[in-house]
């Protein structure tokens, strides 16, 4: 590491002597540059964390520097302390600058005569190169570290292992819809920590800008996101819990190694994905076409085995394009299907994914999909062999959902009967467009209320007619007119049943 101000102390050659009391944890702290000046004000060419060596010319006679100005300057500049050389143009260190340094809290060193300013500034250059060089060394020692691990089979989860074991912290991989990217690393993401986390991936993706961001969280330190990819083309996001300091160099320069390997991981694994998406779907064909057989035994070389029977399919919309909600439920349903082998398979097809689950083993998926505010129908249970009617069952269900109710059983619609399926169709336009006859003008007054207290007594004429307070003729002449307007025989069940499902539809 660079020097010390403890380290100058101790150095024998140098013979230097700390002028009143210097905390010790500033002589702990390590200095970047020394350097010579007697000007009056040389801050404007000083930066930060460094010794200034004066033989103090700047005050002496016959205009002699302000002395407690000059200090608050250099404390302000961040120098870290002021070295003066006795014995050249003063005997002594100026009283008023002993006690300006001291009240600025600048550490003064006394510098004896014999002691060349040159070899206090080799010294701490020496200090710093060797500093500069071992942390070169440890950089490329663990960038080789990082490359070895890329080119195990699991490269992606061994590099995010390896940046865990070099930086001794934790480290967490987001892909481009803010999804958490389901890799065994070392350490987790702390759960207190882990919704504050997600909300600023989410929004650091959303501004779609390459970008470093620095979270400061009280009681965890630094935590360090950097994105993935290219300007509108973002892959995803590394998080890295850096603790209670920000990262040094070395440190820096393997996480920018890293994601750069990260990036080409994620461009790999998105084009496995889509290989897999293509062959899920062609074992969906396969099952559409009732070879079960053979999906079977495809699905079990990759991912398990297909859910046991009685099963549930599952139909979900997904939205138009490949924006990132869809991807996102992509990677939720990716993640799940791997933790519960064999309690799922998913595919796409036409625009939608389907599921397949077991009855009772659901609830996880329903889970997701309420997560990502998905829209799905499922059917009713049913067998391996029936698959193709529980597809057109899930499908229909689905048409059924609506955004209030995004998830649609096929049982609920056959509880609630063919009539309560229809009233979530079209079916009640067509109903008044075929009662519409009915409103003619030269038809019988309140026939539509006729009509459903003839068919509520099921046609039977005499009870229809006191119900109504007419005579049974009365109402044979008027069933008979709307019989005319409609074009309907009502002489048969099958125009009666049709007349009472629309009238039933189109109540007000």
């Amino acid at each position: 590491m660079p020097a010390t101000l403890r380290a100058l102390l101790d150095e024998a050659r140098f013979d230097l002597r700390a002028v009143g009391g210097v905390d010790d944890a500033l002589l702990t702290r390590a200095i970047l540059w020394a350097h010579n000046s007697d000007l009056p004000d040389p801050t404007p060419w000083l930066d930060s964390g460094g010794l200034l060596l004066t033989d103090g010319l700047q005050f002496s006679a016959p205009d002699p520097t302000p002395v407690r100005p000059y200090v608050r300057r250099l404390v302000e500049r961040g120098v870290l302390a002021l070295a003066f050389s006795t014995g050249i143009v003063h005997e002594r260190i100026p009283d008023d600058l002993a006690e300006a340094a001291s009240a600025e809290g600048l550490p003064l060193f006394e510098v004896p005569r014999d002691t060349p300013f040159m070899g206090i500034i080799r010294f701490v250059s020496d200090a710093v190169a060797d500093d500069d060089r071992q942390m070169l060394e440890r950089s490329l020692r663990a960038q080789r570290s990082v490359a070895r691990a890329a080119l195990r089979p699991d490269g992606l989860a061994e590099i995010l292992r390896e940046l865990e074991r070099e930086l001794g912290c934790w480290v967490a991989l987001f892909d481009a819809a803010g999804s958490r990217v389901k890799v065994p690393t070392r350490h987790q993401i702390p759960p207190s920590l882990a919704s504050e986390i997600e909300d600023a991936v989410a929004d650091t993706l959303s501004r779609g800008r390459t970008a470093a961001v620095r979270l400061s969280i009280a009681g965890a330190g630094e935590v360090t996101l950097q994105t993935l990819g290219q300007r509108g083309d973002l892959r995803g996001i590394l998080a890295v819990g850096t603790g209670t300091g920000a990262l040094d160099r070395a440190r820096a320069d393997l996480v920018d190694a890293v994601i750069a390997l990260a990036s080409i991981a994620l461009e790999q694994s998105r084009t496995l994905d889509e290989a897999r998406r293509r062959l899920r779907s062609g074992v969906l064909e396969l099952l559409t076409a009732g070879i079960t057989a053979v999906a079977q035994r495809t699905v079990s070389h990759l991912w398990g085995p297909l859910p046991d029977g009685p099963l549930r399919v599952g139909c979900i919309a997904l939205p138009d394009g490949e924006d990132g909600g869809a991807q996102s439920l992509r990677s939720g349903m990716e993640l799940l299907a791997v933790e519960s082998e064999g309690a799922l398979f998913f595919a796409e097809r036409d625009g939608r994914i389907v599921t397949i689950t077991a009855d009772d083993g659901r609830a996880d998926l329903l889970a997701l999909l309420h997560r990502h505010g998905a829209v799905a129908g499922f059917s009713a249970p049913t067998a391996w062999d029936r698959f193709t009617e529980a597809m057109s069952e899930s499908e229909r269900a689905l048409a059924r959902a609506t955004p209030t109710q995004p998830l649609s059983d096929f049982d609920d619609m056959a509880r609630v009967g063919l009539l309560g399926h229809l009233e979530h169709t079209q079916a009640h336009d067509i109903a008044r467009r075929m009662l519409l006859p009915l409103q003619h003008t030269n038809a019988p007054a309140d026939l539509r209320r006729t009509l459903e207290v003839w068919l509520e007594h099921n046609g039977a004429w005499d009870p229809a007619a006191k119900a109504l307070g007419i005579h049974r003729h009365t109402l044979r002449a008027r069933v008979d007119a709307a019989a005319v307007l409609l074009d309907l025989d009502l002489d048969t069940f099958a125009a009666r049943a049709e007349l009472w499902g629309a009238l039933q539809l189109t109540r007000p």
